[in-house]
């Protein structure tokens, strides 16, 4: 994917956490792409993490995973 431009504005707290991230040596679009991809990469734990919730918490669920254990079990003995 090429590269896209973007402009935005920061608040006082975006300027001071952009300068927190830049420490390091990093440049402006490095720390800017590290915080977005990291901030994404922790919103799909966390949904991930409700649905594992969910499953656990859900009887009918388990019980079709165990099922579906049961079977690659059988079928990783059969080989």
């Amino acid at each position: 994917m090429a590269e896209r431009a973007i402009s935005f504005r920061l608040d006082e707290n975006a300027e001071r956490a952009l300068h927190f991230l830049m420490r390091n040596g990093a440049s402006r679009s490095e720390a800017i792409r590290a915080a977005l991809t990291a901030e994404a990469r922790r919103r799909k734990l966390e949904i991930a993490a409700t649905d594992a919730a969910r499953v656990a918490a859900d009887e009918n669920d388990r019980r079709e995973i165990a099922e579906v254990q049961a079977l690659m079990e059988d079928l990783r003995a059969e080989r």
